[in-house]
C-alpha cells in the first residue's frame, strides 16, 4: 500500500512541476517489483498525473479571464494563434482528444503543453479526463511491465 501511495502522490507531483521525471521513477519501482504489480501501479500513476493536469487546464482556463491575458491576446499573433486552436477544437471533441490522448501516451506534443492548450480552447473537462487517464495509464504500464519484463 506504501508504494500504491507514493507512486501516486509523486505522479502527481510529477504533472505539477516538468522537473520531477515520473517515468525515471517508475522504471526504478519496475526493477524492484517486476511485472506483478505493474498494473495498478499504472493505474496509480495515470490517475495522479491526471489530477495535475487537471489543475494546468482549470489554471489555463480561469487565467483566460485575467487582464493580463486579456492584453496579452490584444497582440495580434498570439490572438491569431488562439483563434486557430479554437477553431480546430469548436464543435470537434474528438480531434482535441485525439490530441490529449497521443500526448498522454506518447509524450508528443507534450502533455503539460496540451493540458494548458486544453484549457484554453475550453475543451470538454470529461474527454480531456478520459483521454488523459486512459493514455498515461497505457504509457506507465508499457514503462513498469517493460523494463519489469526484462529486469525478471
Amino acid at each position: 500500500m506504501g508504494l500504491l501511495a507514493a507512486t501516486f502522490g509523486l505522479s502527481v507531483a510529477s504533472a505539477l512541476l516538468p522537473f520531477i521525471n515520473i517515468e525515471v521513477y517508475l522504471a526504478a519501482v519496475a526493477t524492484q517489483v517486476g511485472t506483478a504489480g505493474a498494473l495498478t501501479l499504472a493505474v496509480a500513476a495515470g490517475i495522479g498525473q491526471t489530477i495535475g493536469k487537471l489543475v494546468w487546464y482549470y489554471a489555463t482556463r480561469r487565467g483566460m479571464d485575467s487582464a493580463w491575458m486579456r492584453k496579452k491576446l490584444e497582440k495580434p499573433k498570439a490572438k491569431a494563434s488562439l483563434e486557430k486552436w479554437q477553431a480546430r477544437a469548436d464543435g470537434r471533441p474528438w480531434f482535441m482528444g485525439t490530441i490529449i490522448f497521443l500526448a498522454a501516451s506518447v509524450g508528443v506534443p507534450p502533455m503539460l503543453v496540451m493540458a494548458a492548450v486544453a484549457g484554453t480552447v475550453r475543451m470538454n473537462v470529461t474527454i480531456f479526463v478520459v483521454t488523459c487517464l486512459v493514455g498515461r495509464t497505457i504509457r506507465f504500464w508499457v514503462i513498469l511491465a517493460g523494463v519489469g519484463w526484462l529486469w525478471f
